[in-house]
């Protein structure tokens, strides 16, 4: 199956994120908030020459918590180590990470929800106390080993952070929730695309562009890129609002930022369940789909934008929904 041009998962084609991620935090847009705040303790943590405290960046994928922990390492003037929280399978390979780590480093771990408990346990000391306790050897002839690790900053970040463990999540002394971003500052986020892409959008492009980027940077760079694809071949290769417009409907991403799978979803509740309640159960067997990705990919947006709500019940369509598609809720057109 065809991935989602709009999905907010990371894709092959985005590894030209890295070719556009800001390198400061003077250069990163939006969460004003949580870029004030990782200012001061960045610089507090230079003044005392002291290693940061460990950082959990939180919320949907997409919206820039990769580009931060590189950031938290480039104004620390360290280098980061890279790790994802399903790879490290055994206690060896987060002893053979940690190893690798020189005093002020930032070790980055995605998805850090999905690390094993076991794990998380070794983990434990490594972050409090800068030590690593491991068990080497079979049974019977296996001794625990104690590791000294340098002062390291872990900067974890997760798109659920109510599946961290309490004990896990109180380790973080700074926890910052990444929220989706206004328009104004995805058209922002895409004229500095454009330049260093060097391509040319017009004002009103990137403002069109923006208002269907579903609130996220990832997709708003990835929608860029395929609508300059249609620009050099079917127009003069600059992005003007007319070409964006045919690619945007080429690509079925509509003035919401929808695309087919959203309105399979809303439509699936609203003529088989009536607009809801229904259980997530029966909307995923309806429309093929695992309750988790439900959850995980499509419902996020859908409840921010007021789609969709959640209900002790179960899930139902609103009154914006039923506008959207122009029907009313006995089924007859406006």
């Amino acid at each position: 199956m065809e991935e989602r041009v709009v999905t907010n998962r990371k894709l092959e084609e985005d590894t030209f994120e890295k070719t556009i991620r800001p390198d400061s935090i003077d250069e990163y847009i939006g969460q004003k908030d949580v870029k004030e705040n990782l200012k001061v303790f960045i610089e507090a943590s230079k003044m005392r020459d002291e290693s940061l405290d460990h950082v959990l960046l939180y919320g949907p994928p997409g919206l820039g918590k990769t580009t931060l922990a590189y950031i938290i390492a480039n104004e620390l003037g360290t280098n980061i180590k890279t790790a994802s929280g399903p790879t490290i399978e055994k206690s060896g390979d987060l002893a053979a990470i940690l190893s690798t780590l020189e005093p002020g480093d930032v070790l980055f771990i995605d998805e850090i929800h999905r690390m094993p408990r076991y794990i998380e346990e070794i983990l434990y000391p490594a972050m409090e106390d800068f030590t690593l306790d491991i068990i080497v050897g079979g049974e019977g002839s296996s001794r625990n080993i104690k590791i000294d690790l340098p002062p390291f900053t872990l900067v974890g970040a997760t798109t659920r952070a109510g599946d961290l463990t309490s004990p896990l999540r109180d380790r973080f002394g700074i926890i910052a929730k990444l929220n989706y971003y206004t328009v104004e500052e995805l058209v922002t986020i895409l004229k500095r695309t454009s330049r260093v892409m060097e391509v040319e959008i017009e004002d009103d492009a990137a403002l069109e562009l923006a208002k269907r980027s579903r609130g996220t940077p990832r997709i708003a760079n990835r929608l860029f890129k395929r609508v300059r694809d249609f620009a050099l071949v079917l127009g003069n290769g600059n992005v003007d609002l007319e070409i964006t417009k045919t690619s945007l409907d080429r690509l079925k991403v509509d003035e919401s930022g929808l695309d087919d799978t959203d309105h399979q979803l809303l439509l699936t509740i609203i003529n088989k369940f009536n607009g809801g309640p229904v259980g997530l159960e029966a909307v995923a067997a309806s429309i093929g789909e695992e309750v988790t990705t439900i959850e995980d990919v499509y419902e996020p947006y859908l409840l921010q934008t007021g789609f969709m709500k959640r209900t002790p019940r179960g899930r139902v369509v609103t009154e914006l929904a039923y506008k959207h598609f122009n029907i009313t809720k006995d089924g007859s057109l406006f």
